[in-house]
């Protein structure tokens, strides 16, 4: 029985073991944990993370049979062969074609065929090989735009039925790249220096349409350039505001004044005879947020009709007066980056170190104060002027510019003003020239306007003693001539243009101040031994002393012991800062005028809240207070308290207090 069991078990056994790794081995399906990473990037990426298509596109060729990298090299054969599969369904055929003519587009910007010359001038054209590519690029970026508004906005389903599909997020990216790539890359193929009517590529007619934003209107341009992929380094945050739309910065010719001829010091600016009557030291915004949503020219236009009809327009917006558009009768939130014009103009301009440079380069260009508008004037907009410290510049004031323009209820009311002057001046100079330089930027207003009443004034350190100085009503002569030999009384008397110098009057458009880490009764601080030496280094400006002297003694031959005893008696800046200085005597005592409101923000690093103690290291809180302030906030830091995020958000809560108390209701957020 043995025996004949034993052959018996053995073939079953070899039977159960083939059976097991052949099933083992035919098993397709195995399931495996993914990171969530992966898991998001297979749902989200496309073309324009990686170098592939989207999922959705590669599943779609992949039940058609087609292979991905001809479709890529060859999207037209292969969108005619997908049309012919009844089984692809009309959203599936819009977004893979829409993925596919963008990859090509891109695969041609990567190409040595399609890249420019940077040394090329902008009036010659590219080389023949160069142009042919370009054209190339053009048409595919054409057709994904196409494709991609045809399946955003004519299929049966209505972007608010999608708005929870990955699909959609993807299609609305492609559009956006497509149309910033082909507005830079026609740009860059055809320079001009003026919006044009329209643009051709292929045979495609784009209609630009500029009726939405008439700071355009006849403007010279020396750039309109994608903020799509700008990266600004110094900036925390970059505030947009999502919705349809490509955002671009356009960049308005100008012709400055200081180029050539440099920035003549002027003794009077309020009574000078400008050039056509106009401070050339007054900037109206040049850097302008700006959005562009290409559509067909007839919205009624079938899918058929926009995949193949030439005629298409791009409508340019201004992103700050416009929040919302109509497409197809309803309305979409209009895309907006409003961090980029700010940013790209500190980027391109480089006033920090224009700061730095004037404070100990006696020969220096800012010998007068400008005055930048960071956006087109607004009749309707309260205004915030910011005034820098010592040794700073506009760049100070990076952290508060842009949370203003990132809170929708700020930016809706505020257009904000900054000074930027230089900080070797004495500081009774720089308010003289501030005050006269806002003056007239204000009388170039319609008083009607609710821009040019109740506006807010910001200093911090120095810029918050000019602010002071700005509001308040004073005349210090009689103060500041015992200080002076009897000599220079009579020729002081005589001569009543330097004397003005020493008479303040408030500057009416102003009814609320906010002062940062001001030292108003001077710091012990400039009196140390590294910024003594510092203050001998840094010199009055040249063209600010010439200036005087040429004045003074074309009144009198008699005037060089005068002019000589001027010059020597005149302190810098930083020498104004020391509590022990003249100018600090002379003022420490002003007061804002009588029913303006204002407040106090001040850094601490120390540990306590002895007010005897508490200082920012630079500026003590005994310097740093002023009596009558609606409040006061001391916050943790040193000076340099307008970059701390606390600091900011107590802004916020002042300027919205401010909107408040003028009848303008909060926006929701």
């Amino acid at each position: 029985m043995k025996r004949l069991t034993f052959p018996l078990y053995q073939p079953l056994c070899i039977l159960t073991v083939f059976s097991v790794l052949v099933t083992s081995g035919c098993q397709v399906v195995s399931l495996k944990k993914q990171t969530l990473h992966t898991t998001i990037a297979n749902e989200r990426n496309s073309i324009l993370t990686q170098n592939k298509l989207s999922g959705a596109s590669l599943n779609l060729l992949y039940m058609s049979d087609m292979d991905m990298k001809l479709c890529m090299k060859n999207p037209d054969a292969c969108i005619v062969d997908l049309e012919k599969i009844p089984q692809v369904q009309t959203e599936q055929l819009l977004s893979a074609a829409s993925e596919l003519y963008l990859s090509k587009a891109l695969t041609l910007a990567d190409s040595h065929d399609c890249k420019i010359n940077k040394n090329t001038k902008l009036e010659s054209k590219p080389a023949p090989q160069v142009n042919e590519c370009l054209d190339q690029q053009l048409q595919a970026l054409d057709k994904s735009i196409r494709y991609s508004y045809a399946y955003l906005f004519k299929t049966s389903r209505q972007p608010q039925d999608r708005i929870f599909d990955n699909r959609q997020v993807q299609i609305r990216d492609f559009y956006n790249q497509a149309l910033n790539q082909l507005v830079n890359v026609y740009s860059a193929k055809n320079s001009s220096a003026t919006i044009p009517d329209s643009i051709q590529i292929g045979e495609s007619t784009y209609k630009i349409d500029i009726d939405s934003y008439p700071k355009l209107q006849g403007k010279k341009l020396e750039k309109f350039t994608s903020s799509y992929n700008m990266n600004f380094s110094g900036l925390r945050t970059i505030n947009r505001r999502d919705g349809f739309g490509a955002d671009f910065v356009a960049v308005l010719h100008t012709k400055e004044n200081d180029s050539k001829n440099g920035n003549p010091y002027i003794l009077d600016p309020l009574n000078y005879a400008y050039p056509n009557g106009v401070n050339p030291n007054i900037h109206q915004a040049h850097y302008l947020a700006s959005t562009l949503i290409a559509q067909p020219v007839d919205e009624q236009a079938t899918i058929s009709e926009i995949l193949n009809r030439p005629d298409f327009k791009i409508k340019i917006y201004d992103p700050y007066n416009i929040e919302k558009i109509k497409i197809e009768d309803k309305e979409y939130s209009l895309a907006a980056n409003f961090s980029a014009p700010y940013g790209l103009w500190l980027a391109e301009n480089n006033l920090g170190s224009a700061a730095y440079l004037t404070l100990i380069d006696r020969n220096q260009r800012l010998t007068m104060p400008h005055l930048y508008m960071l956006e087109p004037y607004n009749p309707n907009k309260k205004v915030i002027v910011l005034i820098h410290g010592l040794a700073s510049s506009p760049e100070a004031w990076i952290a508060v510019t842009n949370e203003i323009m990132g809170d929708k209820s700020l930016r809706e009311h505020y257009q904000v003003w900054q000074v930027f002057y230089s900080t070797n001046m004495p500081i009774l100079e720089s308010r003289f020239q501030i005050s006269a330089l806002l003056k007239q930027t204000f009388a170039s207003l319609n008083p009607q306007d609710p821009a040019s009443q109740n506006a807010v004034l910001i200093g911090h350190s120095m810029g918050g003693i000019i602010s002071r100085l700005l509001v308040s009503h004073a005349d210090i002569s009689k103060k500041a001539l015992p200080m002076m030999s009897n000599h220079v009384q009579a020729r002081m008397r005589k001569h009543p243009v330097i004397g003005e110098r020493l008479k303040m009057e408030p500057i009416p458009n102003f009814d609320r101040v906010i002062f940062l880490a001001a030292p108003h009764r001077g710091t012990s601080y400039a009196d140390r031994w590294f910024t003594v030496t510092a203050r001998k280094i840094i010199g009055l400006p040249s063209a600010f002393l010439k200036t005087l002297t040429d004045t003074l003694t074309s009144y009198d031959d008699d005037l060089k012991d005068f002019v000589r005893t001027i010059n020597n008696r005149l302190q810098n800046g930083p020498s104004d800062l020391s509590n022990k200085s003249e100018f600090m005597e002379l003022t420490s005592g002003i007061q804002p005028k009588e029913g303006l409101v204002f407040h106090s923000i001040m850094g601490n690093i120390t540990k306590s809240n002895d007010t005897d103690k508490i200082t920012d290291g630079i500026v003590p809180y005994k310097s740093a207070h002023l009596e009558g302030a609606i409040s006061e906030k001391i916050i943790k830091g040193g000076h340099s308290i307008q970059i701390k995020p606390e600091t900011v958000l107590e802004l916020r809560r002042i300027l919205s207090q401010h909107l408040t108390e003028h009848g303008l209701d909060k926006v929701k957020n």
